[in-house]
Parts: C-alpha cells; structure tokens; sequence
C-alpha cells in the first residue's frame, strides 16, 4: 500500500464522550437537556426582547442581541449531538463531520470573545466619554464592530481548519472527549503535531489574552472614572458592568484553563468544557436579565402585551 492511501484512511472517529458508565450518562441526558433548552428559550427571550421593545434600543442592547444569538449558535454546535450521544453505545461522527464542529466552534467562541470585548469598549465610552457616547457608538459603528467580531471568527476558524485539514489521520480513531476539538484531535493523527499545536495554541491564546488584556483594562479605567459620577450614577454603571463582569469571568476562564497550557488529563479537561459548552450559554441571559432593570421591564411589557391580547 502507498504511503499516499495510508495517510488518511481514517473516515470515521468514535468519540468516547463524557462518562463510561451508562446509568451517569443517562442522568446527564436528564440534567443536561433542560439545561440545553434552557439556553435556547433563555437568549431566545433576549433575542425576541431587544428587537420587539422600542425602549432598548441604545447600543449595549444592540449587542447583546449579537451575544445571545452567537450564544444560541455556540452552543448548538456541541450540545445537540453530545446530548443524543449520552443515549448511544457507541458514538461517532466522520472525519468531516469533526472538522465542520471544530470550524463552527471556534468561529462562534471567537466571535463572542470580541463582542465581549466590543461591548466593553461600549460600557467604557458610555461612562468615560457620556457626553460623545451618541457620536463615537452611532448606529454605523456599532454594526461594524459586529461585522469585525464575525470577521475576525471566520478568519480564525479557517485558520485552525487549514491546520487542521493538512494533518494525516490513519488510526487509531479514537477521540477521547465527547466533542471534536483541535486538542484530542491533534492527538490521534500519525504525525508529530508539535508545531501545529504551538501554531494554534500561539493564534488561539494571543486572542484570547490581548481581549482578555482590553476586557480588564476597560473596566479598570471605568471603575476609577467612577469615582467622579453621583452615587446613583455609580450605582447603575456599576450594576451594567457587574454583569458584563461575570459573563468574561465564566467565558474566559476556563477557556484560559484549557487553551493556556500543555492538556493534562482529559478528564477535567471534560468536565471544565462541559462549564463553558453547555453551562456558560445558559447562565448569560439569566446574568443580563437580573441584573438590569430595562431588560426586565421590557420582558414584563412584552409578556404583558402578550397576555393581555391573548385574553382579548
């Protein structure tokens, strides 16, 4: 046999998921479905809310329109198929198959780090610069920044894909996580893959901290602005950036965790991407929605309006 056929005669991989045990696997198919749906109706709700209410119309809603779907999209491409994988022996997915999860799954993770980061450039001219906010975040700007954040995640995606496609896979095809990400993937093709793995984890985790290093830097510079604003101005900023916060917090840590150094064991590696593929997308809209007084009133007018012409 050719050296050439040899090299990739791998069409199929089996995955072999989150837990061995069938009876775990099928408590997490109870734990996990809800919580799946719950992302779906969730950012849905957001989606619906911002686009229905003419009172949320400024820009910090505008984006968080973009998060909510991107969250929506996300995790759609994970979730969905380790769910029904938790109900099957023996999981699978063919080779194309794992590369378009690995495309998708950088593009939307991607894509929401920088609308993290535009959205807290946003917060930042809002309470730095109240005076120009109107002028610097028009409605144009802000649909470039949104084009940026889809950019940029196409652009890394193909990049990851290039590495990724030019690697010969022969055997064994057994990918030990329960979705396909460049990690695990890398580990099972029948080359030294030092180098792509250095390419990617340069690419991937350059992003990762010049946003994170924006993301903190922003917030820093509003917090000391603060000082300057009434109590009840420094209150409500406070609130708004609180939530964006903890969003960063849950999406960038564990993705540092996991991208940041040499992968370890996988078992905690699982368990650390089960936080931010299935737990992280539904806790977003939940943070949003508590902590901000507009978006709720929206949602009980429009639930309101809903219900009122529901009973006409």
């Amino acid at each position: 046999m050719g050296s050439t056929t040899s090299t990739n005669n791998v069409t199929e991989l089996i995955i072999t998921g989150l837990f061995q045990d069938t009876e775990v696997q099928r408590a997490c198919f109870v734990v996990f479905l809800p919580v799946y749906l719950a992302t779906l109706v969730g950012n849905g709700l957001i989606v619906l809310t911002v686009n229905v209410s003419k009172s949320l119309n400024s820009p910090m809603y505008f984006f968080l329109n973009y998060l909510s779907l991107v969250e929506i999209s996300y995790s759609s491409t994970v979730v969905p198929k380790f769910i029904t994988d938790l109900l099957t022996k023996i999981k699978t997915i063919s080779l194309e198959g794992c590369l378009t999860q690995i495309f998708f799954f950088h593009f939307f993770g991607l894509t929401e780090i920088l609308l993290l980061t535009v959205m807290a450039y946003d917060r930042y001219v809002a309470i730095c610069k109240p005076l120009h906010y109107t002028t610097i975040m028009s409605r144009p700007v802000c649909h470039l920044l949104v084009a940026i954040s889809w950019l940029g995640g196409i652009i890394h995606s193909v990049i990851q894909i290039l590495v990724t496609v030019q690697l010969p896979f022969c055997g064994p095809n057994v990918i030990d996580h329960y979705f396909c990400d460049l990690h695990p993937l890398f580990k099972i093709a029948c080359t030294d893959t030092f180098v792509d793995g250095v390419i990617i984890l340069a690419i991937s985790g350059l992003i990762s901290v010049i946003s994170f290093l924006i993301l903190v830097s922003s917030y820093i510079v509003i917090l000391v602005n603060l000082r300057n604003h009434s109590a009840e101005g420094r209150r409500k900023a406070l609130s708004t950036c609180a939530s964006h916060i903890t969003v960063v917090i849950l999406f960038f840590g564990p993705a540092i965790f996991l991208y940041m150094r040499p992968s370890s064991t996988f078992t905690a590696d699982k368990l650390v991407a089960v936080f931010y593929t299935v737990i992280t997308p539904m806790l977003n809209p939940i943070i949003y929605t508590l902590r901000n007084a507009e978006v709720k009133n929206a949602m009980r007018r429009l639930w309101g309006k809903k219900v009122n012409s529901g009973v006409e």
